[in-house]
């Protein structure tokens, strides 16, 4: 498969899959023994297990999820995905903007995952000149 069809997978996945806080369609898009590290001085999570345990987990402290997810960055097996939400997360309201920095298999699989994000104790929208983002110009 494409690196870059691969990747539009990707991200369609994660956004329909966030907003509905439903990890099935994103556990779809992750290799069997895949490596998702969520925050560089922490251990990555390993398999599709460890990426279910994560998605899991986090959306269980999630609620109203707003979910932009930008056009890939694609080059040879690799991926970069910006990405933008704003939720409420354990009863605060927050928004959530990073960007994953995806490996793909030959089968179009997830085999590595890096993520880099900040985070903003408020709900706000991306600006106009984040994306350009797959709900405006997809």
């Amino acid at each position: 498969m494409r690196t870059a069809d691969a990747a539009l997978r990707w991200a369609d996945a994660w956004e329909r899959g966030w907003e509905a806080l439903d990890a099935e369609p994103i556990l779809a898009r992750y290799a069997a023994d895949a490596i998702l590290a969520t925050d560089p001085f922490r251990d990555p999570y390993r398999g599709r297990h460890g990426v279910a345990e994560y998605v899991t987990r986090v959306f269980g402290e999630e609620e109203d999820p707003r979910v932009f997810m930008a056009r890939p960055i694609v080059d040879g097996d690799r991926a970069a995905v910006s990405w933008w939400s704003s939720v409420r997360e354990e009863g605060s309201d927050t928004t959530l903007a990073g960007t994953s920095v995806l490996r793909f298999d030959a089968d179009g699989l997830v085999a590595a995952q890096w993520d880099t994000w900040n985070q903003l104790p408020a709900r706000r929208d991306p600006p106009d000149d984040f994306g350009p983002f797959r709900r405006d110009t997809w």
